[in-house]
């Protein structure tokens, strides 16, 4: 699997542009979640068709959303993902029990930590993007209502997961169509500078 992470993400010679990197890493957490997403069906005899209910909240997709919004978007629902993911799985292991570290536990860790290093790239797209941090999205103070039944917890775990699979699919899907566009507008960016600088 180490062999596998190294080569989906930094491909056979390192030249891949910055977007096409994190695009890599979401394809390949969309990877890991999908797995994690099957063994917790496994584990607790859930169907695929459990019925879903969107737990992240970001502006609707729109053709009109020019590279930073895009970039906005899924960096903050990202954000959202991690919080979630935090909480269901301390959740999880304060009402289910840590107990024996099996397949599931140790494929839970693999996605909780590879989350962050997505969320990081697509920070710093987002900075390159906007040339400023004062937009970069936030969760402070967001509240995460966690159900307090025992089936209603599993149930809301499993949404977690699938939001997290369902947003770095998106991602990635995202992330493909960026690299030309990111790198016209910093070229632009660079530009406008330098006529700024020459002027003084």
């Amino acid at each position: 699997m180490a062999g596998r992470s190294t080569r989906s993400i930094n491909g056979s010679n390192g030249s891949r542009t910055a977007p096409a990197r994190a695009a890599a890493l979401a394809d390949l957490l969309h990877y890991e979640c999908s797995t994690l997403l099957e063994l917790f069906r496994k584990k607790e005899n859930f169907t695929e068709d459990v019925t879903d209910r969107r737990l992240v909240s970001v502006p609707p997709p729109s053709s009109q959303l020019d590279t930073r919004d895009k970039l906005w978007r899924i960096h903050s629902a990202l954000l959202q993902c991690k919080k979630l993911l935090e909480t269901a799985v301390a959740k999880e292991e304060e009402e289910l029990g840590g107990g024996k570290k099996g397949e599931y536990e140790n494929q839970r860790k693999l996605v909780k930590e590879r989350l962050p290093l997505l969320i990081l790239s697509t920070g710093e797209l987002l900075k390159a993007a906007e040339g400023t941090t004062s937009l970069t999205p936030s969760v402070e103070g967001l509240e995460v209502n966690v159900p307090t039944g025992l089936l209603d917890l599993k149930l809301w775990v499993y949404r977690v997961y699938k939001e997290v699979n369902y947003w770095s699919k998106t991602a990635a899907n995202t992330l493909k169509d960026l690299p030309s566009v990111i790198v016209k507008e910093g070229a632009r960016t660079t530009r406008a500078r330098n006529r700024r600088s020459t002027r003084r």
